[in-house]
């Protein structure tokens, strides 16, 4: 019987994640010293020393901000994630956002709390103070959509049902999300166009250097007055010194997010959460049995699915004896990776090569099974990151 792999824990996993990890052939635990995998939520690992075991590293979410992706990337080690997993959890809190600024929630809860239940007048204190808190009716209204990933489509087709207008823009978009766009969303040609003419405006892209203070200082002003902002997508996304001096100005009417920052906390018209957006039992579940089951298929079978760094790669199991190379995208790798098994003697039965951006990736089925040497001899390749063999487990 193989060894089993030992996936280290950074934070608390959903059980029935876990579950996917079974115990024949997985020991999981929060304090190993050369782990084959990481399971992580949000732990820090930027200050971790990465043990040199490490294979793979699977996060329980969207966001891989808190992982050395590119040192990952140089070792050859795929970092995971769970892309669309959370998307419904965090379309309901972008819409209950939307629901307190338009009906301005948090200033009447605060209000009723405020009052003396003893008074002897609080029905006529109620009374007079709801005026203050008097909203608007979310239809009939646009919504404005910057990115159009799973989030996002989720977004525009909830806000289509409540009788908006939807306008959207994602230089970006992919095949798959560009399928499952309603078609009543107006396509919008840049960030620009969606802050002139949307009364609301929510914010679903991923934390990159080009999408760092996309809302800015610069273009914050040609929104239209009194628009509600919803950020619940990375605190970096939006500047926040700008967002208070539009607040201040009343170019903003609302500002919800869920990254309470120290310039716009307590702000009247802030709407802050602590960071909420996939804290649903239901996310927390989908997330982890996701990622768990990209880390197995990755570490029994060398297959790759939502890695942030490398390329999907599949290649169904048509030989015990499996080569999974990780190797820089450059000319001639294939040709080396050939080329040194059949001096071994190996016959090839099967091979899948991808690549994305600068890293490659080559699964190699053989018919028979895979000495050391062979492996020392593809790992001395020029450009090759990382060599793992994967024999079929017995039984």
């Amino acid at each position: 019987m193989s060894t089993p792999f030992q996936v280290l824990v950074l934070n608390q996993i959903s059980a029935n994640g876990l579950k996917r990890l079974s115990p024949e052939r997985y020991v999981t635990g929060k304090d190993m010293a050369a782990p084959d995998a990481v399971l992580v939520r949000s732990a820090d690992m930027h200050a971790m020393n990465v043990p040199a075991s490490v294979q793979a590293i699977g996060r329980a979410g969207a966001g891989t901000n808190n992982i050395p992706v590119q040192a990952m990337s140089a070792r050859g080690v795929p970092v995971f994630n769970a892309p669309g997993a959370n998307a419904n959890a965090v379309k309901e809190l972008v819409l209950a956002g939307m629901f307190m600024a338009a009906r301005n929630l948090p200033g009447a809860l605060r209000f009723v709390a405020g009052l003396d239940p003893a008074m002897a007048d609080m029905d006529k204190s109620v009374e007079d103070g709801k005026r203050h808190f008097a909203g608007y009716e979310l239809a009939g209204h646009t919504l404005g959509v910057i990115g159009l990933g799973k989030i996002g489509c989720l977004v525009a087709d909830a806000a289509i049902k409540l009788g908006m207008n939807v306008l959207g823009y994602d230089p970006e978009i992919t095949v798959d999300a560009a399928w499952s766009l309603p078609s009543q969303v107006r396509k919008a040609a840049s960030v620009a166009e969606v802050l002139k003419n949307a009364h609301f405006v929510t914010l679903h892209v991923p934390l990159l250097e080009a999408t760092r203070n996309t809302i800015n200082s610069e273009n914050i002003g040609q929104m239209r007055a009194g628009v509600v902002l919803l950020n619940f997508s990375r605190e970096g996304i939006v500047n926040d010194a700008a967002v208070l001096a539009a607040l201040n100005s009343r170019q903003l009417g609302a500002y919800v997010c869920d990254f309470p920052g120290v310039a716009i906390n307590r702000h009247d018209r802030v709407i802050a959460l602590p960071h909420l957006g996939a804290s649903t039992r239901e996310a927390e579940e989908n997330c982890a049995v996701m990622v768990a089951d990209q880390l197995r298929e990755y570490l029994e079978h060398g297959n790759i699915a939502n890695a942030v760094n490398f390329p999907n790669v599949a290649m169904a199991r048509e030989s015990a004896y499996r080569v999974a190379i990780a190797n820089a995208n450059v000319p001639n790798m294939l040709g080396q990776i050939s080329t040194a098994m059949a001096r071994a003697g190996l016959n090839i039965h099967n091979m899948v090569n991808k690549s994305r951006g600068e890293m490659a990736y080559t699964l190699v089925d053989v018919e028979s099974p895979v000495g050391q040497d062979v492996l020392a001899a593809l790992r001395a390749i020029d450009g090759v990151l990382a060599v793992r063999y994967l024999p079929m487990a017995a039984g």
